[in-house]
């Protein structure tokens, strides 16, 4: 499949387990439902939202605008957002981000998962597939995520993979009202051509 076929928003893409797609609106209940119930898992995690900045878990239209802004830049080729369906049952979110070409040909891996959904590979088989994509697709040079130090369910994602540990960037990034450190994961192309039969055998052919 071309790259110009990947910006539509019926793109899907297939793991062992998971079925990664972008969010649309009919999305909003299922997507709520984890949030609320996840919160406390989640939040401490994530950046505080702007004063004043609606709330998506309780208004659609928020929802819908968000489901809107990814569509955008999947037609830009600037992002993609999936949503991680285990079962056809909402379970988390895998995003890359940031997508830069030039000489750069880089992006941001982000990811989270249902709390009760934890623990089962659901996340490390996601980014596989998100990895596959990016670097057999897109034609991307590089993937990186940043993880604060103390996350140890991210970090474990991160380390089950293999992902090359390029150190500490100091006062990183804004999480929940607090400049927090991140530990920075990458893994190259050639990297992944390296590795890539050992993950199909392992995250990808049932």
């Amino acid at each position: 499949m071309s790259w110009g076929a990947h910006r539509a928003s019926s793109l899907e893409l297939i793991g062992r387990r998971v079925l990664l797609r972008p969010l649309v609106v009919s999305d909003f209940e299922a997507w709520r439902e984890v949030r609320r119930r996840s919160r406390d898992w989640l939040v401490r995690w994530e950046p505080r939202p702007l004063p004043g900045q609606p709330d998506a878990t309780t208004d659609r239209r928020v929802f819908a605008a968000r489901c809107g802004a990814r569509e955008r830049e999947r037609q830009l080729g600037t992002g993609y957002g999936f949503g991680v369906f285990v079962e056809g049952r909402f379970s988390g979110e895998i995003n890359l981000s940031s997508v830069q070409r030039g000489p750069y040909q880089n992006a941001y891996v982000g990811y989270w998962i249902d709390e009760a959904m934890a623990g089962h590979g659901y996340t490390p088989e996601s980014f596989i597939v998100v990895a596959r994509f990016a670097f057999e697709d897109l034609a991307l040079h590089r993937l990186q995520a940043s993880i604060i130090p103390r996350n140890t369910a991210s970090r474990r994602v991160a380390e089950k993979l293999g992902l090359r540990n390029e150190g500490t960037a100091i006062r990183y990034l804004e999480i929940n009202g607090v400049w927090e450190d991140h530990i920075r994961y990458a893994i190259t192309a050639e990297e992944w051509e390296q590795r890539a039969e050992v993950y199909r055998r392992e995250w990808l052919i049932p």
